[in-house]
């Protein structure tokens, strides 16, 4: 009876863990000086997506991953976002505020 339990303990635990992992995730603020509409490649949590700012707005994305961090891949150089950052877009280019 005390192995059972003991299997289940584990078992729960990695389900939890998870769990855990799935909902991690950046939510990024965002600022988009220019008329023009980016989608860039972001890497998180060791997987690639793709993320779009749209143009001439103020607005929210949120990129879902492995990670509290995220590399977004620019024309301008690549630049490492953490969850809740606000960042402004201007010419292509990535500024975090």
């Amino acid at each position: 009876m005390k192995k059972k339990l003991i299997f289940v303990t584990v078992i729960l635990a990695l389900v939890a863990g998870i769990g855990y992992s799935a909902v991690k995730s950046v939510y990024i603020r965002y600022y988009n000086k220019d008329s023009k509409t980016y989608t860039y490649d972001v890497k998180i949590g060791g997987s690639t997506t793709k993320v779009e700012f749209g143009s001439s707005r103020t607005a929210s994305v949120t990129i879902q991953g492995g990670g509290s961090s995220a590399v977004i891949k620019t024309n301008c150089g690549d630049v490492t976002i953490n969850d809740g950052a606000n960042i402004e877009i201007k010419d292509g280019c990535i500024i975090v505020k």
